[in-house]
C-alpha cells in the first residue's frame, strides 16, 4: 500500500486484495490461491475433443451399444413415436422403430405414461459462485437442473464475484465450476463499461455471448451500459457474429415511476412500469439494426413490447426474445402483499399480459423459454418484513420449469412437442449447442424420462437450490421428471459429470 497526498491509503498493484473485485491482478492472485489449494485443478478440464479422442475404437465390443432405450413414447424430430434409442461413447447413434431389437449393454423399458425425450437447455441461469456461494453455487444449481430434466444451463456473468468481464474472470469460474458439476455448463461474458477491449478475448475463450444491463444491475460490480455504449459493443460484436443479451429495462423511466417500498405488490409493480421495457426493447432494436448485430431480450416480461419485436424481425432485424416460466405462470392480481418470493424484474404482471406473452410464443415472436433462476438467500428476501423495495428480486426455478410450463400449456392444448422446442432446440439452436435439443441421431445423449401426467405437490424442502425459497411452494403442478442422463450417463446426484461447454465445441 501507498499513501497519496490526503495521507489516504490506495491500492498498488503488488496488493491484490485491495484492487476492484473485477481487476485481472487481483483475480489472478485468486486463481493461484484457488489452485494451490486444489492442485488437481491445476491441468483444467478436458475437452469434449480430448475426452473423444481417449475412447478406443478398435476395441471389441460385446453389445452394438452402450444403453437401448425402448418406448411407446420417444419424442424425436418425427413427434412422439414408438422407438429404440441406442447410445453409444454418450452419443445417440440409432433410432428405430419400436420391436428392432437393438442390442445394449443395458436397456431400459419405458413405462407406457413414460416419455422419452432431450434434455432440457437453459441459457439463464444464475449460480454465483465463485463469491457468493452462499445464495447458489455449482453443486446446488446443477443437482436442480438435473432434477428438472436440464441437461445443459448457461451461467449469467453477474452475481458471482468476480463478474465474467475478463479473461482471469472466466478461467477462475471454469476451475470453481468443473469438478462440481452434474450436468453440461457454458458460460456468457459481461458487457460492462470500458470493457469492449476484453469481448473479443472472452468470445475466443469459448462464452456464448455477452449480456449487458440498461440500468443498475443490483450489483454494483456489474455496472449498465449507456444506449451509446451498447451501440458501440453491438458494433464490435457485430465484427465476429457474436450475440448480445441484454436486460432491457431503462433507467430513465424507472427513475421517473412510483417508488418502491413496503408489502404492497402493486405498489412495487408500478415502480416497474412496461414503458420502462417497451422503450428499452425499441433502443435495442434500433442499435442492433444500426449496427447488424445479431441481439438477444432477455426475460420479457410486457406484452405491450410484442408489435414492435414482431416489426423488428419482419425488417430482418437478427433478434431473439426469451420470456420465463413466472411470467407464463403466475398473476399479478393473485401476489399476497408482502410475498417478496414473488418479486423479480421485470415483474410478474398481469392476466391479460400473461395470456398476449402465451400468445406470442405460439406465434413465435417469443422464440423459447429460459428459467432465470436467480436465487439468493433469505435473508436478502426480507421475508420477516415483506418490503419488496428492500427484498432481493429473483426466482429460483430451474428444478421446475418444466413441469411449470407443461401445466400450463396442456390446459392450453399446447402439446409437448411443442414446450420441447421452446425449452431445449431453439434455445440450443440460437446459442450455438450443435449437439444439444434434439433426440437425434449424432446428437448428445443427453435425455430425460418425464411422466406427463404424474401431478404433484411442490415441497421447497425438497428442491435441490441452496436456499429453500419458491413462489410454487404448496403448488400442484403436473409432469414429473423421473430419471436424466448425461451423455447416456444416468445422473445419480452423487458423482458429477458435467463438462464446461465452449462455443463452437459443443
Amino acid at each position: 500500500m501507498t499513501q497519496d497526498p490526503s495521507g489516504q491509503q490506495r491500492a498498488t498493484p503488488d496488493d491484490p486484495a485491495q484492487l476492484h473485485v473485477n481487476d485481472p491482478r487481483r483475480i489472478r492472485a485468486q486463481i493461484q490461491e484457488y489452485t494451490a489449494k486444489h492442485p488437481e485443478s491445476a491441468t483444467g478440464p478436458a475437452s469434449r475433443a480430448a475426452r473423444s479422442a481417449t475412447i478406443d475404437s478398435s476395441t471389441p465390443r460385446e453389445h452394438t451399444f452402450d444403453l437401448v432405450v425402448r418406448g411407446e413414447r420417444v419424442l424425436t424430430t418425427a413427434g412422439i413415436v414408438p422407438r429404440e434409442v441406442g447410445i453409444r461413447d454418450g452419443r445417440i447413434a440409432a433410432i428405430e422403430p419400436l420391436g428392432n431389437a437393438l442390442d445394449g449393454a443395458s436397456v431400459i423399458q419405458l413405462a407406457p405414461e413414460e416419455v422419452l425425450m432431450p434434455g432440457l437447455v437453459d441459457t439463464h441461469v444464475h449460480v454465483n459462485e465463485p463469491g457468493r456461494t452462499e445464495w447458489e453455487g455449482f453443486a446446488t444449481a446443477t443437482k436442480a437442473a438435473a432434477a428438472g430434466g436440464v441437461t445443459t444451463i448457461l451461467d449469467m456473468p453477474l452475481n458471482s464475484i468476480p463478474s465474467t468481464v475478463n479473461g482471469p474472470a472466466l478461467e477462475y469460474k471454469r476451475l470453481v465450476a468443473q469438478p462440481q458439476a452434474f450436468v453440461d455448463v457454458g458460460f456468457w461474458g459481461g458487457a460492462v463499461p470500458g470493457n469492449n477491449g476484453d469481448l473479443r478475448e472472452l468470445h475466443d475463450a469459448g462464452v456464448f455471448g455477452f449480456k449487458c444491463f440498461l440500468l443498475h444491475s443490483g450489483v454494483d460490480e456489474f455496472p449498465p451500459l449507456t444506449p451509446d455504449e451498447l451501440e458501440e459493443d453491438l458494433a464490435t460484436l457485430a465484427t465476429y457474429d457474436a450475440m448480445m443479451i441484454v436486460h432491457a429495462e431503462d433507467s430513465r423511466t424507472i427513475n421517473r415511476a412510483p417508488h418502491c417500498e413496503g408489502d404492497v405488490y402493486e405498489r412495487f409493480l408500478a415502480s416497474r412500469p412496461r414503458g420502462a421495457e417497451n422503450l428499452a426493447i425499441a433502443e435495442v432494436i434500433e442499435r442492433a439494426r444500426w449496427t447488424g448485430a445479431k441481439a438477444h431480450i432477455l426475460h420479457l416480461s410486457s406484452s405491450d413490447a410484442l408489435p414492435m419485436i414482431r416489426s423488428a424481425k419482419a425488417d430482418g432485424i437478427n433478434l431473439s426474445v426469451e420470456t420465463c416460466p413466472h411470467y407464463l405462470s403466475l398473476i399479478a392480481e393473485q401476489i399476497p402483499n408482502g410475498a417478496t418470493a414473488y418479486k423479480c424484474c421485470p415483474p410478474i404482471r398481469e392476466v391479460g399480459n400473461r395470456e398476449l406473452l402465451w400468445e406470442g410464443l405460439l406465434d413465435g415472436t417469443i422464440d423459447y423459454i429460459a428459467s432465470d433462476h436467480s436465487p439468493s438467500t433469505l435473508a436478502l428476501k426480507d421475508l420477516d418484513n415483506g418490503d419488496f423495495g428492500v427484498a432481493w428480486g429473483g426466482i429460483a426455478s430451474v428444478q421446475l420449469a418444466l413441469p411449470i410450463i407443461w401445466t400450463e400449456a396442456r390446459r392450453r392444448g399446447v402439446p409437448l412437442e411443442q414446450v420441447v422446442s421452446w425449452m431445449a432446440t431453439k434455445p440450443a439452436d440460437r446459442v450455438g449447442l450443435r449437439s444439444k435439443g434434439r433426440l437425434a441421431v449424432g446428437y448428445d445423449a443427453d435425455l430425460s424420462i418425464f411422466a406427463p401426467d404424474d401431478g404433484f405437490v411442490v415441497k421447497v424442502g425438497e428442491l435441490y437450490h441452496r436456499n429453500p425459497l419458491s413462489p410454487y411452494d404448496g403448488q400442484v403442478l403436473s409432469g414429473r421428471v423421473r430419471r436424466t442422463f448425461l451423455r447416456g450417463e444416468q445422473v445419480d446426484f452423487e458423482t458429477p459429470h458435467g463438462q464446461l461447454l465452449r462455443l463452437g465445441e459443443a
